[in-house]
């Protein structure tokens, strides 16, 4: 199976900058959107060490997929996994590390979400907020759980989805890039399919845009780019009150590869690593037939 892709980043109606930073790199397969967060240009030079770190990274291991040092292969996560995760890791280290040269970046992080595809197999990692989305059989399914303060509210029960929507402190994440030696990276391994369409973006689309409304914007049958405009455009429209980046990767093949990964069930893998470690592990198996991807069990 080959992907093709389209994104764009917009600094919004209410920013002056734009801290955001995105990653098509088709070739490889490796797809990156990063939310960078500081203020003063901090947050851009964030989000950028981040997403050329992973691709540097991404592309010196092509040849050595085994290469995790020196944070250690985790026999738990697939060789694609770790790859991605222990490029997560390197560039947290690289954004410490201009802290750390640079005193006027002090308290600049940025989250991330990442792709990378091979055969039959996206493998995903994120930290922080920014989103991943996955469209098929006409159904969008959220991949990933926002690592911010109100979706642990959520998760705990003590808020609902609608007051975490208007909460004051919705824009308060819990884990990014920067902040730490180590972090935490969720992973996730999804089997794709001829077909599929995943949307990597930051909050500032879905925070104008929930998830009820990304799901107009995929009905159709439209081409990538539009659908990316689309929706840039609509959080645009609706206040654009901050810096918007959305991706979409189309998964393309032929029938034959369909009949193959239908044959190996539905399920997504999730995973919290650390540092090489496997801190907490969570298999979904397939509630559904396949070909329905089910509702996401967070939602």
């Amino acid at each position: 199976m080959s992907v093709s892709a389209f994104g764009l980043t917009d600094v919004g109606r209410k920013r002056r900058h734009n801290e955001d930073a995105y990653l098509l790199d088709a070739e490889r397969g490796l797809f990156v959107v990063a939310d960078g967060m500081g203020g003063h240009a901090a947050g851009e030079v964030a989000s950028r060490i981040t997403v050329e770190s992973i691709q540097e990274y991404i592309a010196a291991t092509e040849e050595e997929h085994e290469s995790s040092w020196p944070f250690g292969f985790n026999s738990r996560v697939s060789v694609e996994g770790n790859r991605l995760t222990t490029a997560v890791e390197k560039a947290n280290e690289k954004v410490m590390r201009a802290v750390q040269n640079r005193p006027e970046l002090k308290g600049m992080g940025t989250t991330v979400v990442a792709a990378l595809f091979d055969a039959d197999r996206a493998t995903l990692v994120h930290v922080g907020d920014s989103r991943a989305y996955l469209f098929r059989d006409g159904e969008l399914r959220r991949l990933t759980d926002d690592h911010s303060w109100v979706q642990e509210q959520v998760n705990a029960g003590i808020l609902s989805e609608d007051e975490a929507k208007s909460h004051p402190l919705k824009n308060v994440v819990t884990r990014a890039l920067g902040g730490a030696a180590h972090v935490s990276v969720d992973l996730i391994e999804v089997p794709v399919r001829p077909g599929d369409r995943f949307l990597l973006c930051s909050d500032g689309l879905t925070g104008m845009v929930p998830d009820e409304d990304l799901f107009t914007h995929f009905r159709s049958d439209g081409l990538i780019e539009k659908t990316v405009r689309e929706l840039i455009d609509t959080a645009n429209d609706r206040g654009g009150v901050d810096n918007i980046t959305a991706v979409i990767v189309e998964v393309q093949g032929d029938a034959a590869g369909t009949d193959a990964v239908r044959a190996a069930g539905d399920s997504i893998r999730r995973r919290t690593v650390t540092s090489g470690e496997s801190t907490a592990v969570n298999l979904e198996p397939p509630e559904t037939p396949p070909g329905d991807p089910g509702s996401d069990p967070k939602d």
